[in-house]
Formats: C-alpha cells, sequence, structure tokens
C-alpha cells in the first residue's frame, strides 16, 4: 500500500521541518522576549517601536514575508547570512522570515503574562533600588514565563505548522516534498494521509508536554 514511499526521503524531509522549528522557537523566544520588554519599557521609542513592528508583522501574511527573505534580502540586497550554497541559503532566510514573524505572537503571548504579575512587585523592586532592567528579569519575567507556557505552546505548534511556507522558496522540508510526491504520484490522498500522521506526530507530543508544565510549573496566586 505504502510502495509509492520508496525513493523518498521521507523521514529527512520531516527532520528539515524539526530544525526549522528548533531554530525558529529559538530565535523567536529571545526577538519575542525583547520586543515584549520595550513594549512595557519605560522609554517611549522604544515602547513605539515595539508596537510598530507587532501591529504590521502581524498582519502581513507568512507568505509575503519568507518572499521578502528570500526575494527582497538575498537577491536585491545581496544578503546570504554567510552561506555559499543556495540550499542552506534558502534554509537560514526561511529561519529569519519565521522568527520575525513568530516573534510578534511571542512579543504579545508573554506579555500578556507580564500583566498578570501584581505591580506591587514591581514597585517594591524599585523601592528597593533595582532599575527597570533588574525588576524586570530577575522578578517579572521568570513569573510571566511560567503564567504563559500555555499560550507560548500555540505559538510552537502554530510555527511548526507554519514551516511548510518555507517550500515557498525552495526549502525541502514536509510540504516541499508533498508536492512533489502529489505531481509525480498516483496516491494523492494517502500522501496527503502520511504527512498529515506526520504533523500530528510532531505537534501533539508537544502540546500534550507543555499543557502538563503549564499546569505544573503555574503560578498560585
Amino acid at each position: 500500500m505504502f510502495d509509492f514511499l520508496e525513493g523518498y526521503d521521507v523521514l529527512g524531509a520531516f527532520w528539515m521541518t524539526v530544525k526549522l522549528t528548533a531554530l525558529s522557537a529559538v530565535g523567536s523566544l529571545v526577538w519575542g522576549t525583547l520586543l515584549a520588554g520595550m513594549r512595557v519599557s519605560p522609554v517611549p521609542l522604544m515602547r513605539g517601536f515595539a508596537t510598530a513592528y507587532v501591529n504590521i508583522v502581524r498582519n502581513i501574511p507568512l507568505t509575503v514575508i519568507i518572499l521578502f527573505s528570500s526575494l527582497g534580502l538575498a537577491d536585491v540586497f545581496g544578503m546570504t547570512l554567510g552561506a555559499e550554497d543556495f540550499k542552506v541559503q534558502g534554509f537560514r532566510l526561511a529561519v529569519l522570515g519565521l522568527v520575525g514573524y513568530t516573534a510578534a505572537f511571542v512579543c504579545e503571548a508573554i506579555r500578556s503574562g507580564i500583566n498578570t504579575v501584581p505591580m506591587g512587585q514591581a514597585e517594591a523592586a524599585r523601592a528597593i533600588g533595582l532599575s527597570f532592567t533588574q525588576t524586570l528579569t530577575l522578578i517579572v519575567l521568570p513569573q510571566a514565563f511560567r503564567s504563559v507556557i500555555g499560550p507560548l505552546a500555540n505559538v510552537l505548534i502554530a510555527l511548526t505548522k507554519n514551516t511548510t511556507v518555507a517550500a515557498a522558496i525552495g526549502v525541502a522540508e514536509a510540504a516541499y516534498l508533498m508536492k512533489t510526491m502529489i505531481e509525480n504520484e498516483a496516491q494523492t490522498l494517502l500522501i496527503g494521509a502520511v504527512f498529515a500522521f506526520g504533523f500530528v506526530v510532531l505537534t501533539l507530543p508537544t502540546g500534550l508536554f507543555l499543557g502538563w508544565l503549564s499546569k505544573r510549573l503555574a503560578v498560585k496566586r
């Protein structure tokens, strides 16, 4: 029944999806956290930049951002991110686009967690002489992260599925291989079922684990 899989590196394609997800998730968490810090910053310029970034990026389709990463940054501005090979360049540009897009959603998730921390704790921190950065990193963010594990899990699952857009610039991940197989084989339904099952295997355990972790680390108020 599954003879049509012979000659195709399905596991390799899903491994590419995993690498895209993992690198993009780390980058999005770092950039999204910085954006969240800027959104609650007392500096108007930083607040304005972060607010504009989040509102603009969230309203641009991911496909446009990925294509801009390839056609705009690489072809127009010559940004190759240090890659000499075309495939490596496409992979790195796809990660950059996914990070830029997903960070906006990570920012909003973390900002919602920051809003759950009682104001009295930040005021007490400032009263003992801590700066804004110290208050944010030592007092606020640790509690905020614990309260938004669930929302961040949803962002991670969405990111896993969004990696399929990288096929638009030739990154050989799961959706790219699925498109190739559908063009070459007659088993359209089975091919779709195989790749749907693959994404369920990637996302379901992640959601269950992070859901359990969210309950385990929930801040008791």
